[in-house]
């Protein structure tokens, strides 16, 4: 198939942007949407042109490296996938792609569609952890009990690979869905119960100092996930905030 492309270009955070237009024949409906990029560098570069950068690694929909908008849409026109297990033949013959990178205040643009997710990090490193004892002394965790139905949950939360899509869905750019996430998983566990209290607090205030807005409700967010995290991990996290500055106060 033939494409028109239409893709940000951008040289660096401190530079403008603009949409650059670049046509494209010969594409397989079985290539991946990041093979279609590689395949428009290879000619980019074969025309002494400046390739374009984008973010990948596992190609496999687990590392979450890969986030575009493609034609308006967090990770492109499909459910439950990211950009790389995007294929071509979701697009037709003679389509016109608008290609974007994730917009946010607190995703600022590196290079292109490249942007600095290192927000994410820094609300993990605050508290999506848990201490464990390495003295010797440890228990195995298998031997404590967790109910099915927490331990169901705490592992749909876990499959948060961190990609942004609700960050870049949502009209207030909220990382509430990501933090929910990040909450619940070790929330729903007897392990995450002993740092729970500041678990909340910490990874909330840190998400607040990022600049990333508040959750309206919009559930957008759920819908554009490519792992179905649901918006009950929001909730869950408010529960949680609530009570440790309840206890805290």
């Amino acid at each position: 198939m033939d494409l028109l492309l239409k893709v940000w270009r951008q040289k660096g955070r401190k530079e403008s942007g603009k949409i650059v237009d670049y046509n494209i024949t010969g594409i397989s409906g079985d290539s991946s949407f990041l093979e279609m990029l590689d395949l428009l560098n290879e000619q980019l570069i074969n025309n002494g042109e400046e390739p374009v950068a984008f973010d990948h690694d596992c190609r496999e929909g687990i590392c979450g490296s890969c986030s575009l908008v493609i034609n308006g849409q967090a990770h492109g026109p499909d459910k439950f996938i990211t950009t790389c297990q995007l294929h071509m033949r979701k697009f037709k013959d003679g389509d016109t792609i608008y290609i974007e990178p994730f917009r946010a205040k607190a995703f600022p643009v590196i290079k292109d569609l490249v942007v600095d997710r290192g927000a994410f990090d820094r609300i993990q490193q605050s508290g999506g952890y848990i201490s464990v004892n390495t003295s010797g002394n440890t228990q195995d965790a298998n031997l404590t009990p967790v109910n099915k139905e927490n331990a169901d949950a705490a592992f749909d939360a876990a499959t948060c690979i961190g990609c942004g899509a609700c960050v870049a869905t949502c009209k207030n750019s909220s990382a509430m869905l990501f933090v929910g996430a990040k909450v619940s998983q070790y929330s729903l566990l007897p392990q995450g119960q002993v740092e729970s209290a500041t678990r909340v607090i910490n990874m909330v205030n840190q998400m607040d100092k990022e600049g990333f807005g508040n959750c309206s409700n919009t559930g957008a967010c759920e819908v554009e996930c490519p792992k179905g995290i649901s918006l009950e991990n929001i909730a869950r996290m408010n529960r949680e905030y609530f009570k440790a500055k309840l206890n805290k106060d």
